[in-house]
């Protein structure tokens, strides 16, 4: 079963795919294509974690319950690289529907971001929160919700020694011209450390987690 912190929607995948087209061309003396690594977090969905199910009071957490379902969406994000730090400035919408219409109704939704190193070091986590507003009678809303999280400039760097060994000009003649530099061990685990990601999600209780694993 997959984790509930395994990425749904990614909104960038920088390293690997530049890596992988560098060690396509690596023996080749005449194309210049260096590997260009962003330092900016990416930013992605969580699996389970991207739609909230609001059941009926008093009820069961089950598919005959549902009193509201809401996804997020329309993730963008925006990376201020500074001298010191490096902002990211995201934006996202929440859908929500209703299962019946009334009475116009506005609901709160937790949303948390938290920015996770290497894969699995959770660094910081803030919340905030979406409202949405039905109008009387509709079955639809729409909210927008935003935050801005930080990381060290520094946490991204590698050291000089890696970088030269990353983009070291290869002959073709040469033993190791079309090793992806990522099968060196002490190079994935730096890329590794030095790699952050900003999961977005919603907050949700035993019960909505639950039924979002098992749906």
């Amino acid at each position: 079963m997959s984790s509930p912190l395994q990425p749904r929607r990614v909104a960038a995948g920088r390293l690997l795919l530049v890596l992988a087209l560098a060690a396509g061309v690596a023996g080749c003396q005449r194309n210049p294509l260096m590997v260009k690594r962003s330092p900016c977090p990416a930013v992605a969905v969580p699996t389970y974690l991207g739609d909230a199910t609001i059941f009926g009071a008093g009820g069961s957490a089950d598919a005959r319950n549902i009193d509201m379902v809401a996804t997020i969406t329309n993730v963008r994000e925006t990376c201020l690289e500074g001298d010191e730090k490096l902002t990211t400035d995201i934006s996202f919408d929440v859908v929500a529907r209703r299962s019946e219409t009334g009475p116009a109704r506005t609901v709160s939704l937790p949303v948390f971001a938290t920015i996770v190193q290497g894969g699995n070091l959770v660094v910081s986590k803030q919340m905030t929160n979406v409202t949405v507003s039905f109008a009387e009678g509709q079955a639809r809303a729409i909210g927008s919700g935003g935050v801005r999280t930080n990381v060290a400039r520094s946490a991204t760097a590698l050291s000089p020694e890696l970088q030269a060994k990353i983009n070291r000009k290869r002959k073709p003649t040469d033993p190791d011209a079309a090793v992806d530099p990522l099968a060196d061990p002490q190079v994935r685990a730096a890329l590794r450390a030095a790699s952050f990601e900003v999961l977005l999600g919603f907050q949700l209780d035993d019960a909505g987690l639950a039924y979002n694993v098992t749906k």
